[in-house]
């Protein structure tokens, strides 16, 4: 448009020897005045247009992007649902195994030492006869908050089911995973008005060759339920 203006003021600019051939004429004047005004409505016209569909376009863009976060939120959400605990957050054990048979792999290749700690309540059962499975909730709530604390960032804590509990440790050596259990405490409970006491068992097992996960859990459990065996005393008190 620019261009076609700058022409036509050329054009009525130049001399011209014959006043007939002249641009100014009357004539050619107002044709050339009525072709800018078509040209220059034209161009509006189709920069109006243009707008337009752009608007739409970066409307649609914007939705398109806002539907494919959600999209992503959703689908984030949904797989967290299927690898966490819902009550205390840890992952499940369907994600643990899965994790521990990666684990064990990378182990076999990088000969980095690989250890598994098996931890279990004493005496959970009496918490939840004695002051209910809300109490009993408590307490596995409480129990992971500290076993969150206490590993390391790498660690992959696992709830089995109810009051079991595994962690898998990978580039862990055997003074790493005393430093760990340094800092799983028993806890204290509020339960009714009355402070309990709450202790867990513990086993360890590292990875030998040939291991396969069944085999290390069953190593860690079996260390965990001598454990538990030497714990054993009277029955809970408040």
């Amino acid at each position: 448009m620019l261009f076609l203006l700058l022409g036509a003021m050329v054009l009525l600019s130049l001399p011209w020897p014959l006043p007939e051939l002249s641009p100014l004429n009357e004539g050619n004047v107002s044709w050339l005045v009525r072709g800018l005004m078509g040209l220059m409505a034209g161009v509006s016209i189709y920069t109006l247009r243009r707008q337009r569909r752009l608007k739409e376009f970066r409307n649609r863009l914007v939705e398109q992007m806002d539907a494919a976060t959600k999209h992503s939120a959703r689908a984030e959400r949904f797989y967290e649902m299927s690898i966490l605990d819902p009550l205390t957050g840890l992952y499940n054990r369907r994600f643990g195994e899965t994790r521990l048979r990666e684990e064990i792999e990378r182990a076999e290749k990088s000969g980095d030492p690989l250890q598994v700690l098996a931890v279990d309540f004493d005496r959970f059962k009496e918490i939840n006869d004695q002051y209910g499975h809300a109490a009993g909730d408590l307490a596995l709530k409480g129990f992971s908050r500290r076993l969150q604390r206490a590993i390391r960032a790498c660690d992959v804590p696992i709830r089995n089911g109810g009051d079991e509990f595994l962690v898998i440790l990978p580039e862990c050596p055997p003074d790493k995973v005393q430093t760990i259990l340094s800092r799983l405490d028993s806890i204290e409970l509020n339960l009714d008005g009355q402070k309990v006491q709450v202790t867990f068992s513990r086993g360890v097992a590292q990875y030998q060759i040939n291991d396969t996960p069944e085999t290390i859990i069953k190593r860690a459990d079996e260390r965990l339920y001598a454990a538990k065996a030497q714990r054993r005393g009277p029955a809970l008190t408040a």
